[in-house]
């Protein structure tokens, strides 16, 4: 006979399993929620110093992305609700306290910005996309969405609007993209009954990663050679950032409760330190460096290489954080 004690009701076996609950569409909803945040982030960054003329795709086309894959990401939440037909209640409360009406909140709000800003940009986006690429079939598809809109007098009115308020509208955009690249992180630090994902070093790390994972799309859709290795610094940076709070992270489980011990354990020996190291940190963090290093130090080397890495990376650290926080929890068997 094994005696089993039992410090949470949370997984009893046979009555209430470990948690499997949120699978592949939760990690691509905040995958795409945080490269959102970066895209807005720096077109946002980049305008109010000024860099208009200077950084069109950052600023003026790359942003045309953001709301697309915020739609996208948000298709995926409700497709995993239980109850799809009443995920329009999270819009018409807002409960202090909840990290979700937190985030529904903040991805209608960044939604305004999102879809008017490309849309106000959209005849210099088109002129950009027939300088570099003049037989792509976005062209026809742009133009068309571009005559659409302007017929209307009450979109031509906003576009006055936003013309005359951009540089507020940046300010508070700039502020809304940092909060939806926290909440990413913070929609799972709230689970205090998964030990593995109840820290406060989640919303700064997934903020960074998602802003990380910006700059490396931002590099692979540039074609300009300056703007390319502004955001190769900045991404070196931000690994460099990511990578400090990853071990921050470890050193905090570490040095805290048993149940957060046997939490980083998972990664420090158990069944995701393979994955984990490998693909995130390896193949996501430090190999990218090493390439953008080398490229700005003068190698030729394909600047889609660590762009593609750093974004692979990105999206497999939520994978591997959504199924991980769920296999752990407090008990001891």
């Amino acid at each position: 006979m094994n005696e089993q004690i039992f410090v949470s009701g949370k997984n009893i076996p046979e009555i209430i399993p470990n948690l499997e609950l949120w699978g592949g569409p939760i990690a691509l909803y905040l995958f795409f929620g945080g490269l959102a945040a970066g895209i807005i982030f720096f077109a946002n960054y980049f305008y109010l110093r000024g860099r208009s003329n200077t950084m069109v795709m950052t600023i003026k086309v790359a942003p045309i992305i953001a709301p697309i894959i915020i739609a996208i990401g948000l298709i995926l939440l409700v497709a995993d609700l239980n109850h799809k037909l009443y995920f329009w209640q999270l819009f018409l409360h807002i409960r202090m306290n909840s990290p979700m009406s937190w985030g529904a909140w903040t991805l209608t709000v960044i939604m305004i910005p999102a879809i008017v800003w490309p849309l106000y940009y959209l005849p210099e986006s088109i002129e950009y996309i027939k300088q570099r690429a003049p037989k792509s079939k976005l062209i026809g598809l742009f133009s068309w969405i571009n005559n659409f809109v302007r017929q209307f007098k009450i979109i031509l009115w906003i576009f006055k609007v936003f013309e005359k308020n951009q540089k507020l509208i940046a300010y508070l955009t700039l502020y809304l993209s940092v909060i939806l690249g926290v909440y990413t992180g913070i929609l799972l630090s709230a689970f205090n009954a998964r030990p593995l994902w109840n820290t406060a070093i989640l919303g700064p790390l997934f903020l960074t990663s998602g802003i990380s994972t910006g700059a490396a799309l931002l590099i692979w859709l540039s074609n300009d050679h300056k703007e390319i290795k502004k955001f190769s610094r900045l991404d070196l940076f931000l690994i460099a950032v990511e990578l400090f709070f990853i071990i921050h992270m470890f050193m905090g489980m570490k040095a805290g409760s048993i149940a957060q011990v046997e939490a980083g354990l998972l990664f420090l020996g158990g069944p995701y330190t393979a994955v984990f190291w490998v693909t995130v940190v390896g193949l996501g963090l430090i190999f990218p460096a090493i390439l953008e290093i080398m490229e700005l130090g003068g190698l030729k080397i394909s600047v889609w290489i660590p762009a593609f890495l750093v974004l692979m990376g990105g999206l497999a650290f939520r994978f591997i954080m959504v199924s991980a926080g769920q296999f752990s929890s407090y008990h001891i068997i």
